[in-house]
């Protein structure tokens, strides 16, 4: 059997100008163990695994190292026309495949073929050596007698056809009768020839010896439904005349039906492939999303269905997860991507002004209003989408306008009294525990429930690490583009990077991205260059709590704290908050309130 029919022929090949980062993304597909390396020419020069790429990144290579650069190893490229049985002493894992041009055609794994098959194979193989060494001696000449050549036979694994020069049956072992399902009494002193035409046989190897005089090798299908692979040697006398053709028969139907498997599951991977990858596509068309993780990918799978209806969504989350960029995602993929999408950030405007803010105002309703009115932004947003970021920092006298709007669709200016019809679709989020707010008398449970119709969770960065390097990337080439710069960042940083938690999630990766793009001095960025150590401890707490307290308290006290130290360190609110994780307005509300509590001076 030949390496062609039975190798992996992936049409998957890199360049010798590619370099290691290009592998390294063509590995994160489960499918693929090794890639064939091809020069100018389209010719195999060598294979690159995944293993190989791993250790170059370790021993500090940088990721954009040409494969050129890297000593690839010549022997384990393979001619498609090798015997399986060759390739398989060779004892290498993985093997480059390479036709009569030189050009790359597949790559030749044991881990594709089903070890277990070929262990029994190479056992027979074995065994028939074994016997075979046994039978002569170093001169060839006979030193067992012909009993024990017969045992010798009968005991083989592999089945064994013998007939004489004129293609007459004259030995047939056990092991042909239970391979082919064929009995030898119907099978003895019968000649070949006849035995093809009943259809004992499809074809007979012995038939081919005798009229070329060479060995032969073919596929031998039977009645049974049996296929096995028949090597037929011809035995001369002195005189050049064939006396005997013995044929060895090996079992291959599993191998066969093996490699029909494997066909179709390669087919089933490579549709299976497209499926992902067109999903993709489809998913990332309309938005800047980077989604590598599984987790990443299954959220927006489901993002994406429930984009097409009008249904009322709450994304949950840490804060800089990217809450703001899902749902600019739904709108996008929505029937009303055409219309306004409005983001307002309910902490971020005064408790005075959020009213009028959302719902408007009739002219004179308060003082230093404008003289003709102002239409809100649930009128400018008719027929699109409202997104409500940081929903749970609504006073309630809000809350109570923003429930009729979900149950009514209608709103009523301040200072109005003539209801005003919208049709809006509500996009809310928050990294507030609303559960947890309705109980303290905050925030409003019939509006909750209004809510939390279709509850969306947002995975932390450090949740879906397989989305921290592309993001990282990302972020550098449009930062590279937008400052004509070509900066890039070494191993250690990019390992640690991947490691670090991210408390601050993608908001954190972009701002520590473009921070270090921008402040090193050098192309390369290092692992020294990162602040990640020192914002790792950027606030050392001292909390201790000797006794049993009210849990509500005690939490106070720990915000409390926090925000002192945080403001201290930092100096200023926007600093202050970046350091905690949250946005400038809450700190400030959070702030204020604890001042009003005397918890803070």
């Amino acid at each position: 059997m030949k390496i062609k029919e039975v190798m992996n022929k992936s049409n998957i090949t890199l360049s010798i100008d590619n370099n290691l980062l290009d592998a390294l993304k063509l590995f994160t597909m489960d499918f693929i163990e090794a890639i064939n390396i091809v020069d100018e020419n389209n010719l195999l020069v060598g294979i690159i695994t995944k293993d190989l790429v791993i250790k170059k990144l370790v021993e500090n290579l940088s990721p954009n190292t040409s494969i050129r650069n890297i000593n690839l190893d010549k022997s384990l490229i393979i001619d498609e026309d090798c015997n399986l049985e060759d390739c398989i002493n060779k004892n290498e894992k993985v093997m480059g495949v390479k036709n009569k041009k030189g050009e790359a055609v597949g790559i030749f794994s044991l881990s594709y073929m089903n070890e277990k098959h070929f262990n029994k194979i190479l056992e027979r193989l074995n065994t028939l050596k074994h016997r075979l060494k046994c039978i002569t001696n170093e001169c060839g000449e006979v030193k067992l007698n012909c009993l024990e050549l017969d045992a010798v036979i009968e005991s083989s694994y592999d089945g064994i056809y013998v007939t004489d020069g004129n293609a007459n049956t004259i030995k047939i072992n056990k092991a042909y009768e239970t391979i082919t399902g064929l009995k030898r009494e119907n099978m003895l002193n019968r000649n070949m020839h006849d035995l093809v035409k009943e259809g004992y046989v499809s074809k007979s190897g012995t038939l081919i010896v005798l009229k070329t005089k060479k060995s032969a090798t073919i596929i031998q299908d039977f009645k049974s439904g049996k296929r096995v692979l028949i090597s037929s040697n011809p035995i001369f006398d002195k005189y050049g005349n064939i006396t005997m053709v013995v044929t060895n028969v090996r079992d291959v139907t599993e191998l066969y039906e093996l490699e029909e498997e494997l066909a179709k599951n390669k087919k089933l991977t490579e549709k299976y492939y497209s499926e992902i990858e067109a999903m993709r596509a489809q998913l990332l068309t309309k938005s800047d999303l980077v989604a590598e993780d599984k987790k990443t990918i299954d959220l927006l799978e489901v993002v994406k269905r429930v984009s097409k209806v009008d249904t009322t969504i709450l994304l949950l989350g840490e804060t800089g997860v990217g809450k703001e960029e899902v749902a600019k995602y739904i709108h996008k993929n929505s029937l009303r991507s055409d219309k306004n999408f409005i983001k307002i950030n309910c902490g971020a405007i005064p408790e005075n002004l959020i009213e009028s803010e959302l719902f408007g105002y009739e002219k004179g309703a308060f003082t230093g209003a404008n003289r003709e009115g102002k239409m809100g932004l649930f009128e400018v947003a008719d027929g699109g989408t409202m997104f409500l970021d940081e929903v749970g920092e609504l006073p309630l006298n809000v809350q109570v306008k923003l429930l009729r709007v979900l149950q009514e669709s209608e709103i009523e200016r301040v200072g109005g009294v003539k209801p005003i019809k919208v049709d809006v679709r509500i996009i809310a989020a928050t990294n507030r525990d609303l559960e947890e707010m309705i109980v303290a008398k905050t925030f409003r449970s019939d509006l909750f429930y209004r809510l939390n119709v279709v509850p969306l969770t947002i995975p932390s960065l450090r949740e879906r690490r397989e989305d921290i390097i592309p993001l990282v990337q990302y972020y550098l080439s449009k930062l590279n583009s937008k400052y004509k710069l070509k900066k890039s960042f070494s191993a250690e940083a990019i390992k640690a990077m991947y490691n670090y938690n991210w408390p601050g999630n993608v908001r954190e990766l972009k701002n520590m991205v473009e921070r270090v793009v921008v402040m090193s001095s050098c192309d390369k960025i290092l692992k020294s260059d990162l602040p990640i150590s020192n914002h790792v401890n950027a606030i050392e707490t001292s909390i201790n709590c000797g006794e049993i307290c009210n849990l509500k308290d005690a939490v106070e006290k720990v915000e409390a704290e926090l925000i002192t130290k945080a403001f201290n360190k930092a100096g200023n609110v926007r600093e202050a908050a970046k350091i905690l994780g949250i946005d400038a307005a809450t700190f400030v509300r959070k702030r204020k309130r604890y001042i009003d509590k005397k918890l803070l001076q």
